[in-house]
């Protein structure tokens, strides 16, 4: 079997990282403001893509590290793979991408992720890549709608399609939140944006702690549990 060290990871065209992303993501939908994709090739075949961008409110998350700028940070807004791929292929190919976007885009000094621990993990793959915890939340950004789809509640309180009654934003009737938590990581591209991060750092003993572990989707259970290789 083929090790993390033999992926390589390059720019690619949004829609074929749309297409790894609809196939592999848990999710199965794409975000449409990625503005930068990578590749993940193992054995000459695209097995996995990243997709960074702008958040999707940058206003709400720009203060988090003081003096930034608007175009100095991004988000990690998608990421999959395959199951084809070695261990450790995450935490492998977040280093890569990390390089070439120091390398080609210097102004950014820090990356924003989020980890899904309502519906896929607590964020193993971002402890492993060298990310700091900020942020352990209840989940109030999934929904479920009374025919079962599952959706972010942005779609119905943001934009265009906001409702407002009293100042309170207003889901579809039935629409209920699935019960879960939110984790939000940051990644210094520039070590020394680090001094400037205004929120406290989470120990991720913290997780356990706050009863938010979960591995592919199974609440309570943590990657070294799992014994699949995976650092997700």
């Amino acid at each position: 079997m083929g090790k993390a060290k033999d992926l390589v990871v390059k720019f690619i065209a949004k829609k074929d990282a749309d297409r790894i992303v609809k196939r592999n993501h848990y999710s199965g939908k794409v975000c449409n403001n990625s503005q930068l994709n990578f590749g993940v090739f193992y054995q000459g075949r695209l097995e996995g893509a990243l997709q960074f961008g702008p958040p999707i409110d940058r206003r709400k998350v720009i203060g988090l590290v003081r003096d930034t700028q608007w175009h100095d940070f991004i988000e990690l807004n998608r990421m999959a793979f395959s199951e084809r791929l070695p261990r450790n292929s995450e935490s492998r190919a977040i280093s890569i991408c990390f390089k070439l976007i120091k390398k080609h885009y210097p102004n950014i000094e820090w990356v924003l992720s989020f980890s899904d621990a309502t519906r896929c993990g607590d964020g193993t793959i971002y402890r492993a890549a060298g990310f700091v915890l900020t942020q352990i939340n209840r989940n109030s950004s999934i929904i479920k709608l009374p025919d079962g789809t599952v959706t972010a509640s942005i779609t119905y309180t943001a934009g265009k399609n906001i409702l407002k009654m009293g100042g309170a934003a207003t889901l579809p009737e039935g629409a209920e939140y699935l019960d879960g938590f939110q984790l939000r990581y940051i990644y210094f591209i520039q070590p020394a944006a680090r001094e400037r991060l205004t929120v406290p750092i989470i120990p991720f003993s913290a997780i356990a702690e706050a009863g938010a572990t979960m591995y592919k989707g199974q609440q309570g259970l943590h990657a070294s549990e799992a014994g699949d290789g995976h650092d997700q």
